[in-house]
């Protein structure tokens, strides 16, 4: 069993995903913020890999991003950093990214490294479902880490329901048709959450988009397993001078 499957088994709800850039704030950073993370906590670290074009990305994490690349972030620099990361974190990680860089690094060489280094799961919004299916999906189960595919309100049952199927560790169910850090109400996306749940899929729901503060991951958490927090975090961490008190403020006002 994986790790993040031993964390909803144990945890099956109210579990708290937060979104972190590698190499942000400081290009050396990365281990410094998931220990904080864990520490005053987070039960899952998204850790994403930095990209100049990341279709998925708000503004507030395309800049983070930036601010990694001009720190030097890239993806052989991120494995060395992780090469003995879980001395010191135990909690699942998952790698958040696109697919250029990954397949300039080398698709394979991408799975051993971060399976090697302890990574548990991996979340690509732009593989696309065939080609998961057909090529990539054998090589990610190759090296034992789990896939995430993204759902959105206007998915239809079928594909919810193969993409659920292709899936491992959990689905990721974005609150709505638009980047990171969107200000969309939760309460617009209760019939969506409750529509997810009905169809009783194979792995647990977590919500992402939208989620910033402990009103917002309540109201994810009454129809889904947990909430995804990426933007609301980054712009605490950019706005703390100390990065551990930073993230301990942010997540006590969360989990308060």
């Amino acid at each position: 069993m994986s790790r993040i499957k031993e964390l909803f088994a144990v945890k099956p709800n109210r579990v708290l995903n937060v979104y972190c850039t590698a190499g942000y704030p400081g290009p050396d950073s990365t281990l410094e913020v998931m220990e904080a993370l864990q520490e005053y906590g987070a039960d899952l670290i998204e850790l994403g890999m930095p990209y100049s074009d990341p279709l998925a990305d708000g503004p507030v994490i395309q800049e983070s991003s930036s601010v990694a690349l001009a720190n030097g972030m890239t993806i052989a620099r991120l494995f060395e950093q992780l090469k003995d990361f879980r001395k010191r974190i135990s909690v699942p990680v998952i790698l958040m990214g696109y697919m250029n860089p990954v397949l300039q690094y080398g698709f394979e060489r991408f799975c051993k490294d971060a399976a090697a280094a302890g990574v548990d799961g991996l979340i690509l919004p732009d593989l696309p479902e065939y080609e998961f299916e057909t090529e990539y999906g054998a090589i990610v189960k190759q090296y034992g880490l789990d896939f995430i595919f993204l759902v959105t309100p206007e998915t239809s049952e079928q594909r919810v329901r193969k993409l659920d199927q292709l899936s491992s560790g959990f689905l990721y169910a974005v609150s709505s048709s638009s980047t990171t850090g969107s200000n969309k109400e939760m309460g617009d996306v209760n019939s969506y959450l409750q529509r997810l749940r009905n169809y009783k899929l194979k792995n647990p729901v977590m919500v992402g988009f939208g989620i910033k503060d402990r009103e917002s991951f309540d109201a994810a958490c009454e129809n889904a397993n947990g909430a995804i927090i990426g933007s609301a975090f980054i712009k605490a961490l950019n706005g703390s001078e100390d990065v551990k008190t930073g993230i301990k403020n942010f997540l006590s006002g969360v989990l308060a």
